[in-house]
Parts: structure tokens; C-alpha cells; sequence
């Protein structure tokens, strides 16, 4: 019987205030396979990092077992801690230490001695060969997340946690990160992700859960939340003077911002074809139009804002 990468069960935790405790995690289970890339999608608030300081051991449920490749994070802390690497969404460093002397002192952190020939790697692959010996406080905030998932990655844990990665880096730094972080999910690393570029979501993810306040909504493979969730929609702005007919009104969302402008939400290909059919046979002529299809963004917020969260 294989082990699941991450394995959590019944899990909560409350956290004392002032007004009244705030339930951050209610009775969460979720399992992990090993080789997966998998995320954690939620508004801010939703327990996604509280869900993640667990399994990290940053803090303790209150109820509940959280397993890293079948280690308990409480009774065998040291196994679980080693086989996880954690990259956070806090730029958290210590000013005084060069880029390599930081590596350095995290791989003996896990025990590991002369290994400095992985740290060139993962130098070279985040493309940070250049800035090995700069001080951490010399580099800009998107450099240094990218010396946060080398000290994630200077023990070669096989299971990965990245906490919102990609916030603040530029585009062509985000593509290489993400370049380098596909090559260790196919070289058989489990990725978990927490994310609020849903597009980067979609594109790496084969499986999210969704959190709410505390609870996990819904854990299903991407693909069959935006099926779900998100529609076809089609927008036409007809030219000047134009008039849309009352049946094809009556299907149609206007557009208040934008004048003679409508938009159809529908479930298949060939029902834009019919709705255009019908625009040509009604004479109206189009000044613009454009069709999105499904998507991530579009079925997370319908999913977040219509209470499907509560009802799955």
C-alpha cells in the first residue's frame, strides 16, 4: 500500500483573541498523492498558511494528524520536518550573510555536510550564480524569493510547499522559476501550492482544494472545477445605430459600461455558433467581439460568490 505524500486528518485549530477565537482550521482531511502538483486556492483568511505552519510544525493543531510521507509532525517531528521544504510568503532573512553562506547553514540545519556542488546547482537553476556572495539585504525582493526556494530545496526534501512563490517577482524571473520548479515535480517531487495568480494555478495544478473559513469547499481535479463552474461567454458590441432583437436580448447580459454591448454565458461551443447565427440572420452588424472560454479565475470567483462552498 503506497503512502500518501501528505496525509491530513480531522484537522483544527483555533486561535485565541481579544473579541473571540478565531476557528482558523475546522476539521480538515485532504490527501496528497506522491509526484503530485496540488493547490491550495482560498481568499485571504481562508487557513491556507495556518494549514501550512501545521504540516510544517510552524505551529500545532489543536485536533487532528497531519502525516508527511507517513511521519506524524508531532511524534516524529525530525522525519516529517526533513522530508518537507518550505518556501514562505514572508521574505524572512538575515541581512548579514551572503547567498551561499545562508545555503550553507541550512544544509547544516538537516545535518548535511559538503554540499556545496547541490548548492551551485540550485544556484545556477535559479539563476542566482551571479549573487553568491552578495549580502541577502543587496538583492531585490525578487531574487530573494528565489533564495527562499533554494533553502527549501538544500536538503532535496521530496515534498515542496510554496506559499505564494511568485509574489513580487517579475514575469521573466516567474517563467524560470516556474521552468525549474516543472523539472522537480517530473523528477517525482510532490508540489503543493498556495497561489493568487489563478492562470498559474490552472496551468500547473491537477488537482485543487478550495478553503473557505477554515474548511475545505471542495477537492476535486482542476479541470472538473472549471467545467463546473465556468461557461463559455460570448461578447458583441454592435455598430453604431444597431438594435439587438428581444429574442436575443432575453438570453443576454447588457453591459452598462460599455454601450451596445451584450455578452452570453453558455455551456458549449455550439451554442455561439447559434447566437451568431442569429445576429447575422436578424441583420445586426458587429463593431467587436471576442469569446473566453472557461477558466480558473472565472469558476473560482462563481464558486466563492454564489455559497457553492457551503452547499459542497
Amino acid at each position: 500500500m503506497s503512502v500518501s505524500a501528505v496525509s491530513v486528518r480531522q484537522v483544527s485549530k483555533t486561535f485565541a483573541s481579544a473579541r473571540q477565537p478565531v476557528h482558523a482550521l475546522r476539521e480538515v482531511s485532504l490527501d496528497i498523492e506522491a509526484g503530485e502538483f496540488f493547490g491550495l486556492l482560498g481568499p485571504n483568511g481562508a487557513g491556507k498558511t495556518t494549514l501550512i505552519s501545521c504540516m510544517a510544525g510552524l505551529c500545532r493543531q489543536d485536533a487532528g494528524d497531519i502525516r508527511i510521507l507517513g511521519h506524524d509532525t508531532r511524534s516524529a517531528y525530525r522525519l516529517a520536518r526533513r522530508a518537507l521544504g518550505v518556501v514562505p510568503q514572508e521574505l524572512v532573512f538575515d541581512p548579514f550573510f551572503s547567498v551561499r553562506e545562508i545555503l550553507r547553514l541550512q544544509s547544516g540545519y538537516f545535518g548535511i555536510k559538503k554540499n556545496d556542488a547541490w548548492i551551485d546547482e540550485l544556484l545556477s537553476e535559479l539563476d542566482l550564480s551571479d549573487k553568491a556572495d552578495h549580502s541577502m539585504r543587496s538583492l531585490s525582493g525578487g531574487m530573494k524569493r528565489r533564495v527562499l526556494v533554494a533553502q527549501a530545496l538544500v536538503h532535496r526534501p521530496p515534498v515542496m510547499i510554496l506559499d505564494e512563490p511568485t509574489a513580487g517577482v517579475d514575469v521573466g524571473l516567474r517563467q524560470g522559476l516556474w521552468q525549474f520548479i516543472r523539472r522537480l515535480n517530473r523528477d517525482g517531487h510532490t508540489i503543493i501550492l498556495t497561489t493568487h495568480y489563478l492562470e498559474e494555478a490552472e496551468a500547473l495544478c491537477g488537482r485543487l482544494a478550495l478553503m473557505r473559513s477554515g474548511q475545505i469547499c471542495a477537492l476535486e481535479k482542476t479541470e472538473t472545477l472549471i467545467r463546473q463552474f465556468a461557461k463559455h461567454r460570448l461578447t458583441v458590441r454592435l455598430a453604431e445605430g444597431g438594435c439587438l432583437p428581444s429574442m436575443l436580448a432575453a438570453s443576454a447580459e447588457a453591459l452598462p459600461e460599455l454601450q451596445r454591448t451584450w455578452q452570453w454565458t453558455l455551456d458549449e461551443l455550439a451554442e455561439i455558433e447559434s447566437v451568431l447565427a442569429a445576429l447575422r440572420e436578424s441583420g445586426c452588424r458587429l463593431e467587436d467581439m471576442s469569446i473566453a472560454p472557461p477558466d480558473l479565475e472565472t469558476a473560482f470567483l462563481k464558486f466563492m460568490d454564489n455559497g457553492a462552498g457551503a452547499a459542497a
